[in-house]
């Protein structure tokens, strides 16, 4: 009997969950820093080409950052979903819910390119200065052909995590990191006879690697033994709209969970930018060091899903209990380390972003420093609400959750960030503690929600 297997009566010990969760989680955490490296790559490369280019890569990045999220939700659906099919040994549902996942991926990814193309618009109404945000649409116009085959990844990504096949995901995407660097210095600096084309060829990197990662991981899913008799792709243009509609359900409600929370940080960029040029971008550096960190949590969050929906699957509640106590204790670990980093480390870490040559460079080390003190403070509250969101997919709960998202992020955290930066006086530090404040809501309302849930009751 594998370790997923149903057993109300012979509990897996401690050292079980803690290997089968390293076994899983530590390829994924690998694979979403490695992501995230893609994207401190094009913030370090293009921060060496200029402060405005910088800045309007902070606000592309937020502004597509924004969309993808919405769309995500699809595939963290799928994650739960799967993981759940997989627990009760249902490979035909995995299969109809991983299809149906794409499909959606791809028509919301073609349904929101307008929304790209014209982003210089949207971003003069929310404030941003005319250069800027013309810089920024120059990027967009590039990047948001990149959504649907991103989305459309990290279907894949959940359907092969959900599989635990993650070591694949982890070489794919270092690959992707190399690939990138090479691109972003050929085009962003017009290296070797390459045109010059500053924060455009950091968007035609990424969407060239978005492709070629797209269609690694689909010959992995299509010819992988052990994943080839699920015939993923076989008959792909045939519709299933009952599944359709039921990623669909689920999907939105996830993906507006993570609009909520991302909103929060999107808003207090546009924000940041009304404080000045240089607090954008030591708001910008601030958020790539933080979101490094924020990407073990990810993994671990993704881990906890695909346990979570094995274990509900299979109808085993004393598997997911212990279970879930030990991914969010490894989190709560991870998380203390990294506050103890933001505090010795803060202005060393922001300094690499920068060229030392540019003579704005001190001055946005300064508020970068100050920006990670206070991002110490948000950590535990950051890794509570992302496990719990974790916990919650793999037991197919959302809409609560939403709700609790919204409540915390739009009518407190927002608000609060808004009031102690402006009104109060506080500037670019003041809507850093508006952040801590909606992650505290929300960290303690999801986690309650999984702790008193009827899935942790005997089945």
């Amino acid at each position: 009997m594998t370790d997923l297997a149903p057993s109300q009566t012979a509990p897996m010990p401690i050292a079980r969950h803690m290997r089968a969760i390293c076994v899983l989680g530590l390829p994924l955490i690998g694979s979403n820093l490695a992501q995230m490296l893609l994207n401190v790559t094009d913030t370090v490369m293009v921060g060496w080409y200029g402060v405005e280019a910088l800045a309007a890569l902070v606000l592309g990045s937020s502004y597509f950052f924004s969309l993808f999220m919405l769309g995500n939700g699809v595939a963290l659906a799928v994650m739960g979903r799967v993981s759940a099919s997989l627990g009760a040994g249902d490979e035909v549902q995995a299969r109809r819910d991983t299809r149906m996942g794409i499909w959606v991926s791809v028509l919301y990814g073609v349904a929101v390119l307008p929304l790209t193309w014209h982003s210089a618009t949207v971003l003069g109404w929310l404030g941003q200065t005319p250069e800027i945000a013309a810089l920024a649409q120059e990027y967009l116009r590039v990047l948001g052909f990149a959504l649907a085959p991103a989305l459309s990844m990290m279907v894949l990504r959940s359907y092969l995590s959900a599989h635990e096949r993650t070591q694949v995901l982890l070489w794919i995407t270092l690959g992707a990191v190399v690939l990138n660097a090479a691109i972003n210095w050929l085009l962003i600096f017009g290296n070797l006879g390459a045109p010059e084309m500053g924060v455009r060829g950091a968007a035609i990197a990424s969407l060239s690697v978005t492709c070629l990662s797209l269609v690694a991981q689909a010959i992995y899913a299509a010819r992988a033994p052990g994943l080839r008799h699920i015939a993923l792709f076989s008959r792909f243009w045939r519709p299933d709209w009952e599944t359709l509609w039921s990623v669909v359900r689920m999907g939105v409600p996830v993906g507006l969970t993570s609009v909520a929370e991302g909103s929060m940080f999107q808003a207090s960029a546009l924000m940041m930018g009304w404080v000045g040029t240089i607090e954008l971008a030591a708001h910008g550096i601030a958020l790539e060091i933080t979101t490094v960190v924020f990407m073990i949590h990810v993994g671990l969050s993704n881990v906890a899903t695909v346990r979570a929906g094995r274990a509900h699957g299979a109808r085993d509640s004393r598997r997911l209990r212990d279970g879930a106590l030990v991914v969010v204790s490894l989190s709560l670990g991870v998380g203390l380390l990294a506050m103890a980093g933001f505090f010795a480390f803060g202005a060393p870490l922001s300094k690499l972003f920068l060229d030392a040559d540019n003579p704005a460079t001190p001055q946005i080390v300064v508020f970068a420093a100050r920006f990670l003190m206070v991002a110490a403070l948000f950590q535990l509250f950051d890794l509570m609400q992302v496990m719990a969101l974790g916990l919650l997919r793999g037991v197919q709960d959302t809409r609560v959750p939403m709700w609790m998202a919204v409540l915390s992020y739009w009518l407190i955290g927002i608000p609060m960030s808004y009031v102690l930066a402006f009104p109060l006086g506080f500037g670019g530090v003041g809507l850093w503690f508006g952040l801590v404040i909606g992650l505290a809501c929300a960290g303690a309302l999801m986690m309650t929600r999984f702790w008193r849930g009827p899935w942790l009751a005997p089945m």
